[in-house]
């Protein structure tokens, strides 16, 4: 099996800059300093001369600030790299280092804060680092990407002083870059190594030979009274002095189609991991998509991805292989989720002009609480007509809650009845799908990508499609 793709930002590096108009400054020790030279105004309480020793000393300090300052590496001597140790993928906590490189002939101690958008962690990141001359040093922080989709990750600015700490230098340093934060790549790997372990996608790529069936080839032999003949072999008759014919077998390779939904539907936010992070329905339909993909991938299909909301967001053709996995990543990174409601109408008629033959569509949406048939259903229906429909309705966690629940005022009985209508009626709906031979199921959030994966397999062991 060859590993999943990926996506790891290029390192930038820079050479730092005076920040601004304000450059230097003043470090601990010399406030420390200064605040001990107020010593003097005790004694000179009594002896008003002795003030003066207080001057004395205040000026000596800066001296020697004004010596360290001279002293420190001047701020393009001093160069700051970003360095990412993994792809930045949501929900999935990862790394960034910061390396300073100190080509000035002085020691610094350094405390770099990184420009970071609050999707990726809630607070700038600062880090401390101690580089001798002519060195290098880095440290690392932690983010947790709370969003997909390309983001801007800003400069650094760093202020550093020397082994004294009198004097300090502050300076910027350009790293401003462009960020895609990929769907959970660790979810799909984890989910297609299991998979192989149990080795059903290895039963999937031994291919049930039916002979005679089909149109895949697979071997040449003798003609047979009753053998088509269209599939004689005219060049091995010629070779051989006798009739050879070809014999077929059935095409296991497919195609699969992943239809998601991004309307306002999906918008809804979900708790994962704790308090900590929330995700939206689309997010974990974006993280199952990517899982289904891959794991179809592995079972030699092709497979092509269509997103939409009011428009369609992404269209990636049906393909294999590690690029066209790569460019289905890609695209789902930038789904995004849409405040109104999505045109299913759309995707069907741009899904039906484009695959003609008959495929697998997995369709990932959710139903409205309307008094009509919603249209993704009537769509979904058309759709059956020529492709084996896999409709996937995400559930709602707190409404199976709601209705578990036993109602203990009058206030919780109205919204107990009101869940068990939603909850019958969308029952009523999926049903309606299955009578037309739909494949709809409902699955909770954190549960659709392994049951997708589930369900894909064993359509394939099933010979549905």
């Amino acid at each position: 099996m060859n590993s999943a793709p990926t996506f790891i930002p290029a390192i930038v590096s820079a050479r730092a800059r005076s920040a601004g108009r304000l450059r230097i400054g003043f470090g601990k020790r010399f406030f420390v300093a200064m605040l001990i030279g107020l010593v003097w105004v005790v004694p000179a309480a009594w002896s008003p001369r002795l003030i003066a020793g207080m001057f004395v000393w205040d000026g000596l300090f800066l001296l020697l600030w004004l010596q360290d300052l001279l002293r420190l590496p001047k701020p393009v001597e001093i160069e700051l790299q970003r360095v990412w140790h993994s792809p930045p993928s949501l929900g999935v906590r990862s790394k960034i280092s910061v390396e300073l490189h100190n080509f000035g002939r002085r020691p610094v101690i350094a405390r770099v804060t990184d420009e970071t958008p609050q999707t990726l962690r809630r607070e700038p990141p600062g880090v401390n680092l101690a580089a001798a001359a002519g060195g290098m040093t880095s440290a690392d922080y932690d983010i947790l990407p709370a969003q997909r989709g390309d983001l801007r990750i800003g400069k650094c600015f760093v202020r550093y002083q020397s082994a004294l700490r009198l004097a300090e230098r502050w300076a910027v340093a350009e790293l401003s870059a462009s960020v895609r934060v990929l769907p959970n790549l660790e979810q799909a790997k984890q989910q297609t190594l299991y998979l192989i372990r149990t080795r059903q996608v290895a039963m999937e790529r031994r291919r049930r030979r039916l002979r005679g069936l089909g149109r895949e080839f697979e071997s040449l032999r003798e003609y047979r009274t009753g053998d088509e003949f269209r599939n004689i072999s005219w060049t091995a008759t010629a070779r051989r002095s006798k009739l050879i014919t070809r014999v077929f077998q059935v095409e296991r390779s497919q195609t699969v189609w992943i239809v998601l939904d991004a309307g306002r539907l999906l918008r809804e936010q979900i708790v994962r991991g704790g308090a900590s992070l929330r995700l939206s329905k689309l997010d974990y339909a974006v993280d199952a998509a990517l899982s289904l993909a891959q794991v179809a991938m592995h079972s030699g299909d092709r497979v092509g991805l269509l997103a939409y909301g009011r428009d369609i967001q992404q269209n990636c053709n049906a393909g294999r292989g590690a690029p066209h996995l790569r460019s289905i990543v890609e695209s789902l990174a930038l789904v995004h989720p849409e405040p109104h409601e999505a045109d299913h109408g759309r995707a069907a008629h741009a899904l039906l002009s484009e695959q003609h033959r008959r495929s697998l569509i997995v369709w990932i949406t959710d139903l409205a609480e309307t008094a009509g048939t919603p249209d993704v259903v009537e769509y979904a229906l058309q759709m059956t007509r020529r492709h084996l429909v896999l409709f996937a309705a995400i559930g709602q966690p707190d409404l199976n809650e709601r209705v578990a629940q036993r109602p203990e005022s009058e206030q919780e009985m109205f919204r107990y009845i009101a869940a068990i209508e939603i909850v019958q009626r969308r029952e009523l709906l999926l049903r309606r799908l299955r009578q037309q031979g739909v494949l709809a199921m409902e699955l909770m959030p954190g549960a659709l990508a392994a049951s997708l994966v589930n369900r894909y397999l064993d359509i394939k062991d099933r010979s549905l499609i």
